[in-house]
């Protein structure tokens, strides 16, 4: 609901459509009728409570690792794994498309950061012959602005190679990609012994919120001792530990969602290829729709809410300039006939703004 107007939502992270499930609400109004509404203090002094220690075993099971630990938001998760497995004097290469967070995880260790061009393993290889202690080297599994999948089995053949840790952050990927959903490791047939971090968010496919670190025993025994993110904020409060209990469930009893986001993605993007709409390579919900310029994200925006769609323009410096878009998102909740129209209106609102914005034409931006 926007300004009283109902809109359809299609930038929502709700990938399967779990954020509004009756079971999710129902297992958070429970948990916190027993346990109260917060933590009341971090994990490591009175804030951890068995359902936290239910979702991190739940967890481990769940992506294949010996243990998982929890953290309040995504952004503290990678804060607090690169600044643990990273040093002042060592490296940490990032793919230039990295999230923010791993940015700023790199920057907090103290190490030397250093970004490739995105998905560009030739160009990292070249990074790490140049010498210097690479400590570690983290990617999305799937890029949140674009779309794309990182090249994984390149990026472990070089971790392995020059004998740093290998991150993946796959908030994007978890619950969506791989046979059984969990995600784009899975996907690209790896394990533990390839990717010995992954990163996970629960705010997205499992539709509720927080993040995890998963790996093997000594890794998150280390994230418990050093990481800063972890010891020094309060805890996740149980009753979203308890709802999402509830979504893995669904996730995992309800393979339909995974299916149907998929085929509904697909069907977008056939949709907008035949419309020639200037897409981004993607296979996966996040389908960006490139314009060129903030004026021209804008205006079709504006052109998509008066149709009655909730599609967001995304612009420098969240994407790089002259790349700016809107970036559309699929659910497992939306219908056929939604993303037809969606796809009408957006053919329309494009040819408009081609007209409207010169930048598209290849202009500058002014």
């Amino acid at each position: 609901m926007v300004a009283g107007r109902q809109l359809i939502d299609f930038s929502s992270n709700d990938y399967l459509g779990l954020a509004h499930h009756p079971r999710v609400i129902a297992a958070m109004q429970d948990c916190a009728a027993r346990c109260g509404a917060g933590s009341g203090a971090s994990h490591l002094v009175t804030g951890h409570g068995s359902e936290h220690a239910r979702l991190e075993e739940e967890l481990a099971q769940f992506t294949g690792r010996s243990r998982a630990l929890l953290f309040s938001t995504g952004y503290m998760a990678n804060l607090a794994a690169i600044a643990t497995l990273a040093a002042r004097g060592e490296h940490v290469l990032l793919d230039r498309l990295s999230h923010a967070s791993l940015i700023d995880g790199a920057l907090l260790s103290g190490a030397r950061l250093r970004r490739y061009p995105h998905c560009d393993t030739r160009a990292l290889e070249r990074a790490l012959l140049e010498g210097g202690n690479c400590a570690v080297i983290a990617t999305d599994g799937v890029f949140s602005m674009d779309g794309d999948r990182a090249p994984l089995e390149e990026l472990v053949r070089l971790a392995r190679a020059h004998e740093a840790w290998l991150l993946v952050d796959d908030a994007h990927g978890l619950g969506v990609l791989g046979a059984t959903g969990r995600g784009s490791l899975e996907l690209a047939g790896l394990g533990l012994e390839d990717v010995p971090v992954l990163v996970g968010t629960l705010g997205k496919a499992f539709g509720s919120f927080g993040a995890f670190i998963a790996g093997a025993d000594d890794l998150i025994e280390l994230m418990i001792q050093r990481s800063r993110t972890y010891r020094y904020t309060t805890a996740l409060p149980q009753p979203v530990a308890a709802a999402t209990r509830q979504a893995l469930q669904i996730a995992r009893e309800e393979p339909w969602r995974r299916e149907r986001v998929l085929a509904l993605s697909g069907r977008f993007r056939a949709g907008a290829t035949a419309a020639d709409l200037p897409l981004a390579r993607s296979s996966t919900p996040i389908q960006p729709v490139i314009l060129g310029s903030s004026r021209a994200a804008l205006l079709v925006q504006e052109q998509l809410l008066e149709a009655g769609f909730w599609v967001i323009a995304i612009r420098s410096p969240t994407v790089p300039r002259g790349s700016e878009r809107v970036r559309i998102t699929l659910s497992a909740e939306h219908t056929e006939a939604q993303v037809d129209a969606l796809v009408e209106h957006l053919e329309g609102a494009c040819a408009r703004a081609r007209k409207a914005v010169p930048i598209l034409e290849g202009e500058a931006d002014g």
